[in-house]
């Protein structure tokens, strides 16, 4: 008697567990769309919901690490796309869509197309490093394109009347929102670039949501700016938010208020090293003005050492000293001839005839001059002459005497 193989019975726990392996290995991560029902968020922080569309509806759950990266809050009603994986709850076995990812439906479009532009222009080089160009350090003149009621426009004003007031602005007014708004954009970008006296560009929004910012993800925009005749600064929404204008501009800035911080300097800044430059200088400039004074010092006294005034007032000098040493040399040699002289005479008068005489003698003399100095050498009748000290005597001999 044959035997029947034993029946493999499924517990449903085993079914419900089987089912939810072959669904997910079975089918891959996908987008979903639909419109979204049955929205609740219980304490877990997770969240689950009903994704429907005409013909059929999908039970959803997005666990907590998964829907904080969502940037909003779904609300029943709303089209949304899902990205996600295909499981089965077991306990319930309801088949249903574990979420990672949520977008707004038409948002999610959105960005498609903005991908879609980015990835062409950017493959044109359109936003080619190379294209951007540096923005002036001072400029004279600053044009704005932005609503002329909206707040982003006062605060660049304000911005640039408080960082650098002889900054010049013109407005050049536009709508930032809606479908007339990307064309008016375009007329405003060349008609500033058309006038040629402006140094940079600021294409101003403030913030909104990716249909509020569309008019400036529009290719149109990004080609003004490409073409524009001076540097462009875009400042448009948020710090998250980027748009084809951004890419193309030659800065991005964050928001409009950080773009009028960009396109010009602090005036304080400005002042401060205005201030430091100008102290600077003077240090420098009384530096070299008091190395020239000493070098000019310097040569003056070289040019009076050396000038010929100078030497002659020296020379001068020298022949003073010379003429008095001259002179003292002189009156002390005369001096001393003097003394010699009366020393002399004195030696001469001690000795001289004359001084004899002086003493009472006389000096006898025949007529022919001869000098007696011998009674035997006259005879009585000889005329004579007798020179006493004062005058001369005539006389005749009448006697001798030998003494």
């Amino acid at each position: 008697m044959q035997m029947k193989a034993p029946r493999d019975v499924y517990s449903v726990a085993r079914l419900n567990s089987e089912a939810r392996q072959l669904l997910e290995a079975g089918l891959p991560a996908l987008w979903v769309e639909g419109e979204l029902s049955n929205f609740s968020a219980p304490a877990s922080g997770h969240w689950y919901f009903t994704l429907k569309d005409r013909d059929a509806q999908i039970r959803c759950a997005m666990f907590r690490n998964r829907n904080s990266a969502v940037a909003f809050r779904p609300r029943d009603g709303q089209q949304l796309m899902i990205r996600g994986r295909v499981s089965l709850y077991e306990p319930r076995g309801d088949y249903q869509l574990i979420a990672e990812a949520m977008e707004d439906a038409g948002e999610g479009a959105l960005r498609r197309e903005f991908e879609r532009l980015k990835a062409k222009l950017a493959a044109e080089g359109l936003f080619s490093a190379e294209l951007k160009r540096p923005l002036p350090t001072m400029p004279h003149r600053i044009a704005v394109v932005s609503s002329p009621t909206g707040a982003a426009v006062r605060d660049v004003l304000h911005i640039l009347a408080r960082r650098f007031p002889p900054a010049a602005v013109l407005v050049f007014p536009t709508p930032v929102q809606g479908a007339a708004a990307t064309a008016s954009i375009v007329a405003a970008i060349d008609n500033a670039s058309a006038r040629g006296d402006c140094d940079v560009l600021v294409l101003a929004r403030g913030g909104g949501s990716i249909e509020d910012l569309w008019c400036f993800n529009d290719e149109r925009v990004a080609r003004a700016i490409r073409r524009c005749s001076m540097p462009v600064v875009t400042g448009i929404g948020h710090e998250i938010d980027f748009t084809i204008a951004d890419f193309a501009a030659d800065v991005r800035a964050p928001t409009p208020s950080g773009a009028a911080e960009l396109v010009v300097p602090d005036r304080r800044n400005l002042l401060a090293t205005l201030a430091t430059a100008a102290a600077r200088l003077r240090a420098s400039v009384l530096r070299q003005v008091t190395r020239a004074q000493q070098r000019s010092n310097e040569l003056g006294a070289r040019l009076q050492r050396a000038h010929p005034g100078s030497r002659l007032r020296q020379q001068a000098q020298r022949l003073d000293e010379l003429d008095m040493r001259l002179r003292r040399a002189w009156e002390a040699s005369f001096t001393r001839a003097g003394q010699r002289l009366l020393l002399a005479q004195r030696g001469l008068d001690a000795i001289s005839p004359l001084a004899t005489l002086a003493r009472g003698f006389a000096i006898i003399t025949r007529p022919d001059g001869t000098v007696v100095q011998d009674a035997a050498d006259v005879q009585a009748g000889d005329s004579i002459e007798a020179r006493v000290a004062r005058g001369t005597l005539l006389a005749q001999v009448t006697g001798t005497r030998q003494s």
